[in-house]
């Protein structure tokens, strides 16, 4: 059986969240999947491979499991995110596109996401609340920062192109300001991109439920569109070497200025 999460500790005060990175799909699960859902469209792809080895002894938490089993980064309530927009649920019904995902007659029923909840999101989350607990007893601090990606142009979702760079606080909410700013202006100065700070994305479940400044727990997600790092942003989704070089230089910057930061009296 594969495990839900894959932690690798670090004594960084920074922890990178990776919650649609994973690709497994159970048999039993995938089989109720049409062609369409097989093709895992929505996989935050090559995201994890894009931060490795830019901070050092930073921990990583990683769900394995796809987000069409079950959303990690969605509220276990199945609360909407962002009420009166579309968007995919907790366990998704659609792809991105609005496009059915499941076999007729197998979307999943509630008893599948009851137990869904207990064998993937609750696991990937104790692992993340216990290695914020950790980092924050040893630092004083600890700064989660959620590691994501999408397609640049998905119609259903938003209007028009995403910005390269999307940094989601909550509206300042999740983090100190200082740790917000750090992050923007890196990406306000990276040559030929663009960016937004809680524009479409404001962060997601993960990044709200942890983050709570006033207790030293600081959350931040970053949304990245992927044509910065893809070759195309459709299948086989391949990762461009040259622009994901280009994009790593910045992505350090901003994690080494975060963790400069946590060691800062103003924070």
């Amino acid at each position: 059986m594969t495990d839900p999460v894959i932690v690798k500790k670090g004594i960084s005060p920074v922890i990178l969240g990776l919650p649609h990175t994973g690709t497994h799909v159970p048999p039993d699960i995938e089989a109720r999947l049409n062609d369409n859902g097989r093709l895992l469209a929505d996989t935050d792809w090559h995201v994890d491979r894009l931060y490795d080895g830019l901070l050092a002894d930073v921990t990583t938490v990683k769900a394995t499991f796809h987000r069409y089993v079950i959303d990690a980064n969605r509220d276990p309530e199945g609360v909407s995110l962002y009420p009166g927009q579309n968007t995919t649920g907790l366990v998704p019904e659609t792809d991105f596109d609005s496009k059915p995902i499941w076999k007729d007659g197998e979307a999943p029923t509630a008893t599948d996401i009851a137990a869904r909840l207990e064998a993937f999101h609750a696991p990937y989350h104790a692992a993340l609340a216990a290695e914020i607990a950790r980092v924050k007893a040893e630092h004083g601090i600890a700064i989660l920062y959620d590691c994501h990606s999408i397609r640049s142009h998905i119609p259903f979702l938003f209007e028009g192109k995403l910005p390269d760079f999307n940094i989601g606080t909550n509206l300042g909410v999740t983090c100190a300001p200082e740790f917000e700013a750090a992050a923007a202006s890196v990406v306000s100065l990276a040559p030929g991109h663009d960016h937004a700070v809680n524009g479409r994305f404001k962060g997601g479940w993960t990044i709200r439920h942890y983050g709570r400044p006033e207790t030293g727990v600081h959350a931040i997600q970053m949304e990245l569109a992927q044509s910065t790092h893809l070759e195309s942003e459709a299948p086989p989704f391949a990762y461009d070497d040259r622009k994901a070089e280009a994009l790593r230089r910045h992505l350090q910057d901003i994690l080494e200025r975060i963790e400069r930061l946590s060691f800062s009296a103003r924070i």
